[in-house]
């Protein structure tokens, strides 16, 4: 998969990782309906996700299935967050997200397992 990746290309994705292959035209119709998007729009966004090897397609219906799991993409999206803004420093990012965040006695203790695993 190449470059950033954008909002209008995450709504694309996320449609695919919800319902599996879906045709572009049940795509469009989906962001019509839930975002507004015309069906050009669709398209357009649709065949950026083919040239970054994001989604494959198969002829004759325009089937399109996501290359990229959610998980694949949320690792490559924090790696750039963790880069742009905290300087690769995860203490920093996690940090900024304690102090930022109230966090639930389950969320307190999965942390904690977390950072025993790490240890």
């Amino acid at each position: 998969m190449n470059g950033k990746i954008y909002d209008s290309e995450l709504k694309i994705l996320d449609v695919l990782w919800q319902n599996g292959a879906t045709t572009a035209r049940d795509i469009a119709a989906r962001l019509q309906e839930d975002v507004g998007w015309r069906k050009t729009t669709t398209y357009t966004v649709i065949r950026k996700c083919l040239e970054k090897g994001m989604v494959s397609k198969e002829e004759p219906d325009f089937l399109c299935r996501p290359l990229v799991t959610r998980e694949q993409v949320q690792q490559m999206e924090t790696a750039d967050l963790l880069d742009k803004l905290y300087d690769g420093a995860p203490d920093r990012l996690t940090a900024s997200l304690l102090d930022s965040q109230k966090l639930s006695p389950e969320q307190i203790s999965r942390l904690k397992r977390l950072v025993a695993e790490l240890e």
